[in-house]
């Protein structure tokens, strides 16, 4: 018997067995790297192992690659992929501009076992509109505190506010007991902004409004820069080029007592005793509030069909089984990838191997997206370069959020 496998213009395949040609589906998944690629990995050989006449490719690319690939291919309708794996703050623009196909239309929607706040941003518009993706990781920024110096200090846990991390950061420096009573990342565009937008949202000020007009220039913005501001003298004096790797290691040795920001994929290292000092002592939950209630920020990835799909329906049959329970289970305990499913973060043997899971689940169900706007990166990168100008003592918070105002409206109108 030969068995022959040939590619017919990215709709399929055609398999000889015996001389007879057999059709055989395809699915072509633009993907991303890294721990991505290790959990797209172990779907993809779950899904043709339960469905042997499929063959599935798999592009395991960059961030910015993927980003690239994906928007050349579905502007220009080549019809390249069936599945594409998107970060959600390029979902207003893929959603916007047509480019994916109505998951509503293709049948299955989304059940209520999804997290509400990872299920809106895969609608447009944004919670209420078209179904456009499904989640499949649900990353969302969180707080970090060492538990045993706050008892032994007399310190409330969790910091009900703001004010009282700012607090508690003074208390630890002074007290001599860690080399930095805080730790964030300071370095320009996403490492600063991503720090500081929860204390922006929890004094109750936004970046964007609902029309997509800048909004920063408000006593709230500034409220909040002051407070972030006033955490610096308990940080590292080179806060401002830091970055994950340096706020990682600062709470994993034990030199740092609070991360105003930890991610899901950070978090397992702090409980390994081989690469770990405090073990078991770091709290993780959602940041507190302020003016409002806790305002985490959502970092979910999306698995969405391109309008041009070739294969629309077996696009969408995949996306509904890495994001079904039992694999939204599988891609925690085998990949680490942080579920979109509420089931899975309360699953006791879940818990077992991560026990911040139900304070994860919390800040998921409180998380806030970005602003829902198709160039992120750009306003991105002008807040970040006002934020460390004042983190840099070259501004006042008053003047760098409104400079930093009027540099987004002039983007926005660009």
């Amino acid at each position: 018997m030969i068995t022959r496998v040939f590619a017919v213009a990215g709709l399929g395949a055609a398999v000889l067995i015996s001389g007879q040609a057999v059709a055989q589906e395809r699915i072509v998944i633009a993907g991303r790297d890294g721990v991505y690629a290790e959990g797209l990995r172990l779907m993809v050989d779950a899904y043709q192992a339960a469905n042997p006449g499929v063959e599935i490719e798999l592009l395991e690319l960059p961030y910015a690659n993927l980003y690239e690939r994906a928007v050349i291919s579905m502007r220009e309708g080549s019809g390249a992929y069936d599945v594409v794996l998107m970060d959600d703050t390029w979902a207003t623009e893929f959603m916007s501009n047509g480019w994916l196909a109505d998951l509503d239309a293709l049948g299955g929607g989304a059940d209520a076992d999804f997290i509400a706040t990872t299920v809106a941003a895969s609608h447009y518009p944004f919670g209420g509109g078209t179904l456009y993706a499904l989640p499949m990781v649900g990353n969302v920024e969180l707080f970090a505190y060492r538990a045993d110096l706050f008892d032994a200090h007399g310190l409330a846990h969790p910091p009900a506010s703001w004010d009282a991390v700012v607090e508690a950061a003074a208390t630890l420096s002074d007290a001599g007991v860690v080399d930095h009573g805080v730790v964030y990342r300071g370095q320009k565009a996403n490492p600063i902004v991503t720090g500081f937008l929860p204390i922006l949202w929890a004094h109750g000020a936004r970046l964007i409004d609902e029309d997509g007009q800048a909004m920063l220039d408000t006593p709230e913005a500034v409220a909040a820069l002051e407070l972030y501001l006033s955490l610096r003298p308990y940080a590292p004096e080179d806060v401002v080029v830091w970055n994950s790797s340096e706020v990682r290691d600062a709470l994993q040795t034990g030199r740092a007592a609070i991360s105003i920001e930890v991610w899901p994929s950070w978090i397992p290292a702090m409980d390994d005793p081989e690469v770990s000092d405090v073990v078991g002592l770091m709290e993780i939950t959602a940041a507190p509030g302020q003016v409002e209630g806790p305002a985490p920020m959502l970092g979910a990835w999306l698995l969405a069909v391109p309008a041009d799909a070739p294969n629309p329906e077996g696009g969408r049959a995949f996306i509904d089984f890495v994001t079904n329970a039992e694999n939204q289970e599988r891609l925690a305990l085998e990949a680490g990838l942080p579920p979109t499913r509420a089931s899975v973060y309360t699953d006791p043997d879940v818990v077992a191997q991560y026990r911040w899971y139900p304070d994860q689940l919390e800040a998921l169900e409180n998380a806030q997206p970005r602003p829902r706007i198709t160039d992120w990166s750009r306003v991105e990168s002008i807040l970040g370069d006002y934020l460390q100008l004042a983190l840099l003592d070259e501004m006042t918070a008053e003047e760098a959020i409104a400079e930093a105002h009027a540099a987004i409206a002039d983007a926005l109108t660009d």
